[in-house]
């Protein structure tokens, strides 16, 4: 007798253009091979991102609205869709006063002129933006960040908080934080870093205080057989590996020798705050769903 598997949706929530394919670009992938539904939805134009004058001069922000439907493509996503705000930029920049923006399109890939900071976003009105994607699209699970952001980016923050509002305002039935190990990660940067020379504003130090501790992770997907999918991810946002006398983190990554990159990013990890305590980790985003 043959079983059938339910067809599931699976909504991956990112700040920037680029970051799918760094934390969540495997588990779309397997998610997408395996029948199922693939969603990707980016809250910002990632227009004030680093990068080459090269690329900033073709304008940035449709630079890495192309981008990101490349990246999508290779990873088996069925639709993306713009949450409509502009990128905040790096915690050390002024945020200007902007008028906000009308409401967004899903298929507008850079912001309208004048369109507000992710990070100033009123969060009721963005987590009702993001509810209307995960209502339209049926989401079963929703990709989000954990409550540190990872590295503490303030847009990747703000993704934690809408994320979590609009899941709950859309009914959806699980939420995913997507995370690493912090001791996982800390003890890879200083054992890469012997043989990769990593950029100038890349400081090792501060993941220490990063992502998520290893008791409380739920999920640990196994990503092996796509890392060639999330390689190419990666590779399809080449203004994020560029910048001005030199490259950057992006570029370090790509450099890997293939079979070193695949145990390196050959597993994704998760915390669902729902997950019940001392439950064993889960290997599949799925299981257990009604």
């Amino acid at each position: 007798m043959t079983q059938t598997v339910a067809r599931r949706t699976l909504v991956a929530f990112h700040a920037h253009p680029d970051d799918e394919a760094l934390l969540t670009a495997g588990t779309m992938a397997r998610a997408a091979a395996q029948g199922h539904r693939v969603v990707l939805v980016v809250a910002t134009d990632g227009a004030v991102g680093l990068a080459s004058a090269d690329y900033r001069l073709q304008g940035l922000g449709e630079v890495r609205r192309r981008e990101a439907l490349a990246s999508a493509a290779a990873l088996g996503v069925t639709h993306t869709h713009w949450l409509g705000y502009a990128d905040s930029g790096l915690d050390d920049d002024p945020v200007p006063d902007i008028a906000p923006a009308a409401a967004a399109d899903d298929d507008r890939g850079s912001d309208p002129e004048g369109a507000v900071r992710f990070v100033q976003a009123p969060l009721g009105e963005a987590a009702d933006r993001l509810a209307d994607i995960l209502v339209q699209e049926r989401a079963d699970v929703l990709l989000s960040y954990d409550a540190n952001g990872g590295y503490g980016h303030r847009d990747h923050v703000k993704v934690h908080e809408v994320g979590a509002l609009a899941a709950v305002r859309a009914g959806t039935p699980r939420v995913l934080e997507a995370t690493i190990p912090r001791d996982l990660i800390v003890r890879a940067i200083r054992l890469s870093a012997k043989v990769y020379p990593y950029p100038p504003e890349f400081d090792p130090d501060s993941f220490t205080r990063a992502y998520t501790a290893r008791r409380e992770i739920t999920h640990r997907i196994d990503v092996h057989r796509y890392a060639a999918r999330k390689r190419a991810a990666m590779r399809a946002h080449a203004s994020q590996a560029s910048a001005d006398g030199g490259d950057r983190t992006l570029a370090a990554f790509l450099r890997i020798p293939r079979p070193f990159y695949d145990a390196i990013f050959g597993r994704e990890w998760y915390r669902d705050p729902a997950h019940p305590p001392g439950a064993p980790i889960a290997r599949d985003i799925f299981a257990g769903l009604p």
